[in-house]
This record gives structure tokens, C-alpha cells and sequence, in this order.
């Protein structure tokens, strides 16, 4: 009898606004029989920190992540702020 826990990201989609969603599956395993699956659902924003975020997803954010829009994402928190004051 073995069992194995394993974590891996099965979902990534990027937003109109260049956020990164992101699902990571967790998977209890008894020879090669799955006994249990677990979701955790992640979110980045465009500019965000990416330490200690899987490889796959730091690789999608790098391509999303353009100069054009982070400076959009910034604008519109901006002025989310000003319409809020």
C-alpha cells in the first residue's frame, strides 16, 4: 500500500484586465487510485510579486503581463480610487 500526494496547477486563464487566475489540484493517491481531490484557487493582478509562484504560472504572467498592461491595470485601480474618494 502507497500512498502519494501530488499538487498541480490544471487551470490558468488571464482576464480582460490581465489578471491570472490559477487552480492548483491536490490529489491523494492509494496505488494509482485516486482517494481524494482538493481545489485552491489562486488570483495575481498584472505587476504583482510572483515568488514562490509555480513556474507554469509565473511563465503565463511574463508573456500576459506587457508594459501596456500593467500601465492599464494601474490606470483603472487608480482611478477606482479617485471615483471611491
Amino acid at each position: 500500500m502507497s500512498l502519494t500526494k501530488t499538487t498541480n496547477v490544471d487551470q490558468i486563464t488571464v482576464t480582460e484586465d490581465g489578471t491570472v487566475l490559477y487552480r492548483e489540484a491536490t490529489r491523494i493517491m492509494e496505488n494509482g487510485n485516486e482517494l481524494s481531490k482538493t481545489y485552491h484557487r489562486s488570483s495575481l493582478t498584472p505587476a504583482q510579486d510572483l515568488t514562490g509562484i509555480p513556474a507554469n504560472v509565473v511563465a503565463i504572467c511574463n508573456v500576459a503581463w506587457t508594459e501596456e498592461v500593467i500601465a492599464a491595470y494601474q490606470a483603472q485601480v487608480e482611478a477606482s480610487r479617485t471615483v471611491g474618494a
